[in-house]
Order: C-alpha cells, then structure tokens, then sequence
C-alpha cells in the first residue's frame, strides 16, 4: 500500500448505506436509546474472564470512527496481563492519592462528593481488561508513511465513543478512569513520549453486588441539551 494515500482524490460509490423507511428509523433510533441508557459506569468488577477475541472485535468498531484527514491518529494498549495491571493500579492510586489530598481543589473535589470516589481502585486489577487509549500528534497513515495528524483529541474522543458503544452493545460493564497525570502508561504500555494518554477504560463483567451512585441516573433533558432551529 506504498503512496496509497499520497494520489488524488479518487471517489468511490458510497459502498453500503441501507435506507429505510421512516418508522423502521424511529424504531431503530428508540431501540439503540433504550440500549444506551442502560450503559452505567461501574466501579465494581468481576475478576470472570472476557475473550480476547470480544476486545478485539470491539477495538475494530473503534477503529471505524472518522478522523481528521482519516490518520486514525490513536492506539488502543489492551491489557490482559495481571502484572501489568498490578503496576498500573500502583501508579494510577499514587497520583490518585496527590489527587485527593488536594491537588485538585476544593471545587473539584466537592463535586466528586455525590459519585462516591477515592483514591483506592481496586477494579485495576479485578477487571479482566484495561484498555488505555492514546493519541498521536504524529504516526504512521495506512500507507506506512509518517504524517502529522488533525483533531487528535476529536478523533480520540470520537472512536472512544465507539468502543465504550461497542464494549456495551456485546455485554460489558465499562468506566472511564483518567487519573492525572497518565505519563506512567507510556512506559508501562511501551508506547513512545510523542503519544499522549487520553483515558484508561476499564472493561468486564460488574460485579454481582455492583451499585451506582444515585448522582449518576441524573441525566439532563432533552430541552437542557438540544436546540431545533426549523
């Protein structure tokens, strides 16, 4: 695929788009809703094992998602390994535990009051999966070419989107852990300083006796998050 991405602009037929009618729309938007509205953040894990072969399919609708100029410009580190996930659990309650004994703030840490949260995860180790996404301010397009990349943080967040989707719709349980600084996951993860850490997903079964804080069912409406103009 050498110089794939360096010719013009080639058009193709949009390849698989399926219209349909109307209501088959409307069911299909109510159904994907009533789907993601039962999507909660969990902090309670079961330690019951997940395929590598579900992550992976997961990862690959991920990796659908738009871009800028489509670089792709993330990695998705998958981590299975107890090991690793032992020395990530470390380092993540140490700045946790900076975290918390002030380096937030006083607002912040008042606003974090009704979700519950400290500096101890145990769930970084009990979780069956952590996948820690980064993004790139430079890599290497489909052709193997180094460029620089668009949007990185937009397209990061836009195919973190996907999978959190992803990993949902297939069964499992996801929170979103982004303890900071996350520098320490380049060297753990083995990927370059150029690439930055956006989130650490947790993944996997919840916990039998897995509970939410009743903050978290607190969702806004409609007319507080949308505007028409018709």
């Amino acid at each position: 695929m050498t110089g794939a991405l360096t010719t013009d602009f080639i058009p193709l037929p949009l390849p698989d788009y399926v219209e349909r009618p109307p209501q088959d729309m409307q069911a299909r938007a109510e159904a994907f809703y009533d789907g993601i509205r039962r999507r909660h953040t969990v902090r309670e894990f079961s330690n019951r094992p997940v395929p590598r072969q579900l992550i992976e399919t997961c990862l690959k609708a991920a990796g659908t998602a738009p871009s800028g100029a489509n670089h792709q410009p993330w990695h998705f580190s998958a981590i299975g390994s107890a090991a690793m996930k032992a020395r990530i659990r470390t380092a993540a309650e140490e700045e946790e535990r900076a975290f918390y004994a002030g380096r937030a703030g006083a607002e912040w840490l008042a606003a974090l009051k009704p979700l519950g949260t400290d500096p101890d995860k145990p769930f970084l180790e009990i979780a069956p999966w952590l996948i820690c996404v980064f993004g790139a301010r430079k890599s290497r397009s489909a052709d193997g070419v180094m460029r620089k990349n668009y949007y990185v943080p937009e397209s990061v967040a836009i195919a973190t989107g996907f999978l959190i989707a992803a990993l949902h719709h297939a069964g499992l349980a996801t929170l979103t852990h982004t303890p900071a600084p996350m520098s320490f996951l380049n060297e753990i993860c083995g990927r370059p300083d150029a690439e930055k850490p956006y989130i650490l997903l947790v993944t996997g079964y919840p916990a039998a006796d897995a509970h939410i804080p009743r903050h978290a069912t607190e969702k806004k409406s409609l007319s507080e998050i949308a505007t028409f103009f018709e």
